[in-house]
């Protein structure tokens, strides 16, 4: 197998992919507190709601009160909120103590200067950096830098299956793309409502995720050596003409998953027997379950690469990391917080409701029971995922290209065209304005 090695300059993290509500609060906007007593914690949506997030909390903040006394007002929110009230609270000066954030924006929040940076003697009061799974702690910042977050929950795609379409199919598992496609194609009865697969295909977030897993699978970086966008190599174009093909050429996408703006949709539509395949983050399972389906009737693999692909990458390395905003007046009680949130015990009580990975090094994986499976995701975000580009622009990369690949499954959707010129002059557009 070959790895990439893109810490240097492109790392990739994931967004949580369920529950895109409003934000919701018991708290109001919160805002530092001055008592070394108190912490406000704003949490990112990782299970099947928000208020399911507050269920699951609360019992391990209440925890956290019995062992050091500091009370902590939580508010969760909803990552369609959540990227705009951080950078908010960094402008006003207003915002929680310790807070979420997807790992692919360590290095652009970072780079406002609005987080606080961890560095030997903060890293001492958690335990030490090398805790912590190598590549999950290298995108709390850029390289040579000290670091403004830690990785809290570790994710990788794979590709989930409904095992009885494929037995009464006698279709086997696929083991590249192009197997892939052709089951997708022979499970496709569009005359039934059945897709051979279902896609977030409105959601700019699931978009750029696949250009990048794409690109790297056929061996193109997003940025170049001195850190700047690179979205027009033939590689990144052909990577994402493969995956907009999937509804264009392939038709084994239902034309209206053009309008699911988040993966929750997607993997309702699997659970409801609409799709026989999707491409999901391991936290699936939790939404899979929710709606209707026992563990043995799905099963998972790694997300599938072209037979001549130069890179077996099968996730980006995805995931959600803790920060301490830089305004806090209670530093001590905010890494006394992070220390607790990715202590062993945490790790292993939080990892089965939010179906997330351990980011720590000798952590166990508790978000199923099912051995093959826990430890097909775990090779895949140890081995075969690549971080995003650890680079301050990454944030634009996500919204500039992730837009423009919902702006072309929705021509798609509705009868048009797309070519590999759109494609090539979408991705010149979205290079041309992080540039600019």
């Amino acid at each position: 197998m070959r790895r990439r090695t893109l810490l240097t300059a492109a790392p990739l993290a994931a967004v949580g992919l369920t529950g895109l509500a409003a934000c919701g609060s018991d708290s109001g906007s919160g805002g530092s507190n001055k008592s070394p007593d108190k912490l406000t914690y704003w949490a990112s949506n990782q299970g099947t709601s928000l208020e399911n997030d507050k269920e699951v909390l609360t019992p391990v903040l209440e925890k956290f009160t019995e062992d050091t006394g500091i009370e902590v007002d939580l508010e969760v929110i909803g990552w369609a909120d959540l990227q705009t009230r951080i950078q908010t609270a960094i402008t006003s000066g207003q915002g929680p103590d310790v807070v979420n954030i997807g790992n692919t924006w360590g290095v652009s929040l970072q780079a406002t200067g609005g987080l606080l940076e961890l560095g030997d003697e903060q890293f001492e009061a958690l335990g030490g950096r090398d805790r912590y799974v190598p590549a999950a702690l290298a995108t709390g910042g850029a390289e040579g830098t000290d670091p403004t977050s830690i990785p809290l929950y570790g994710l990788a795609y794979g590709m989930y299956y409904n095992v009885q379409m494929f037995e009464d199919a006698g279709i086997e598992p696929p083991t590249t793309w192009e197997e892939m496609v052709e089951a997708a194609k022979a499970l496709t009865d569009e005359d039934e409502g059945v897709y051979g697969m279902s896609l977030a295909a409105g959601s700019y977030t699931e978009n750029n995720h696949f250009a990048f897993i794409n690109a790297t699978q056929n061996g193109a970086a997003l940025n170049t050596e001195d850190g700047k966008p690179s979205f027009t190599e033939d590689g990144v174009v052909d990577g994402i003409m493969r995956y907009l093909d999937l509804m264009q050429e392939h038709k084994v996408v239902n034309p209206s998953n053009a309008q699911f703006d988040n993966g929750t949709k997607s993997v309702t539509a699997f659970a409801n027997g609409e799709a026989a395949m999707i491409i999901n983050q391991n936290n699936a399972n939790a939404t899979i379950e929710d709606n209707g389906m026992d563990p043995e009737q799905f099963a998972a693999i790694p997300f599938p690469a072209p037979a001549d692909a130069v890179s077996d990458c099968a996730s980006h390395l995805a995931g959600i990391n803790l920060a301490i905003m830089k305004d806090t007046e209670n530093v001590d009680g905010s890494l006394k917080f992070l220390n607790y949130m990715t202590s062993d015990e945490t790790q292993s009580e939080l990892g089965k409701p939010f179906a997330s990975l351990p980011v720590l090094v000798d952590g166990k994986p508790t978000f199923t029971d099912d051995t093959e499976q826990a430890e097909m995701f775990m090779e895949v975000y140890g081995e075969r995922a690549e971080p995003l580009p650890l680079v301050p622009w990454e944030d634009q990369f996500e919204t500039s290209v992730g837009q423009a690949m919902n702006n072309m499954f929705a021509t798609i959707a509705t009868g048009g065209k797309v070519t590999r010129d759109d494609v090539m002059t979408a991705m010149q557009t979205a290079q041309d304005s992080i540039r600019a």
